[in-house]
C-alpha cells in the first residue's frame, strides 16, 4: 500500500480520535485544492463508505470543519468548501485596496451616500471638536472580486478638508486624498472591535442573511500631529473576513 493512500485513510487502531483523523484528512485536502471554494464536498453517505466510519463521526469531523469556516452547509443541497477569508493584520493602517491587492483580489468600490453633516455629542467627543460642528460623511461599500466585502462611513472634520464631498471615492483612495489635497497624513488610529448582527440595511448591502455575523469596527484616526480628522465606522462580513495579531509575552 503507498504512502499516498495511508495518508488517505483512517485508522482504527490509532489513539487519536476518527472524527478529529477524518476532520485533519478533509482539512489537508481542502487546504491542498482539492475541493475548490463553493465546490460540493461528498455526502455524508459517501464519506461513510469511502472511509469505514459511522455517520456520527461523519457529522461531528464536518461540524469542526463548519466551525473553522472551512465548510458551510446549505439545507437539501450538500455541503460545500467555504471561500477563504479575508484576514486583516491588527498592527499597520492599510487601506482597504493595498489589502485586497496583497492578497491577489481585485479591490472595488461602491459610493452610497456622500453628504454633509453635523456632529453628535458621541462625535464631537471623539474628534475633538464642538457640538454641531460640519462633518463630510462619506458612505461606501467595499468589493473584492466583485464581492461585496465590507461597508465603510466615514465621519471626516469639514474644515480641515473643504470640499472633500466632490472628490470621486469610487476610484481614488479617501487616505491619499487626505494627504495630497488637504496635506493630512494619518499616521495613528485606536479602534474598538466587536462581533454584531447585520441590520436588514447591512445585509442588504452585504448580500447576507439578515441577523448574520459581521465584525464592527470603530476607529479614530489621527494626523501626525496627533489631531484625530476621521471618525471612521467599518462592517466586515464575519464569514469572509478575520482579523489577526502577534502578541509577545
Amino acid at each position: 500500500m503507498t504512502s499516498m493512500a495511508l495518508r488517505d485513510q483512517v485508522s482504527h487502531q490509532s489513539k487519536s480520535p476518527l472524527y478529529q483523523q477524518l476532520y485533519q484528512l478533509l482539512r489537508s485536502k481542502i487546504f491542498a485544492g482539492e475541493w475548490h471554494p463553493d465546490e460540493m464536498l461528498p455526502s455524508e453517505s459517501e464519506l461513510v463508505a469511502q472511509y469505514q466510519v459511522s455517520r456520527a463521526t461523519v457529522r461531528q469531523a464536518l461540524d469542526e470543519l463548519a466551525s473553522d469556516g472551512l465548510i458551510y452547509r446549505m439545507q437539501g443541497r450538500g455541503t460545500f468548501v467555504a471561500p477563504p477569508t479575508v484576514e486583516q493584520g491588527l498592527v499597520r493602517i492599510v487601506s482597504f485596496t493595498e489589502d485586497m491587492q496583497q492578497r491577489g483580489f481585485a479591490a472595488s468600490t461602491k459610493l452610497i451616500s456622500a453628504e454633509l453633516t453635523h456632529a453628535t455629542e458621541s462625535l464631537a467627543r471623539e474628534l475633538q471638536i464642538g457640538v454641531g460642528e460640519p462633518l463630510a460623511r462619506i458612505e461606501r461599500l467595499r468589493l473584492a472580486d466583485n464581492e461585496p466585502m465590507s461597508v465603510e462611513v466615514s465621519f471626516l472634520v469639514q474644515s480641515y478638508c473643504p470640499g472633500i464631498l466632490t472628490q470621486d471615492y469610487t476610484t481614488h483612495s479617501l487616505r491619499r486624498m487626505l494627504e495630497d489635497k488637504y496635506g493630512i497624513r494619518i499616521t495613528s488610529a485606536s479602534q474598538t472591535i466587536q462581533a454584531i448582527t447585520a441590520t436588514p440595511e447591512l445585509a442588504d448591502l452585504l448580500s447576507i442573511s439578515h441577523n448574520a455575523a459581521l465584525l464592527a469596527i470603530e476607529r479614530i484616526s489621527y494626523s501626525e500631529f496627533g489631531v484625530p480628522v476621521e471618525y471612521l465606522r467599518l462592517y466586515h462580513r464575519g464569514d469572509r473576513y478575520s482579523l489577526h495579531a502577534e502578541l509577545r509575552g
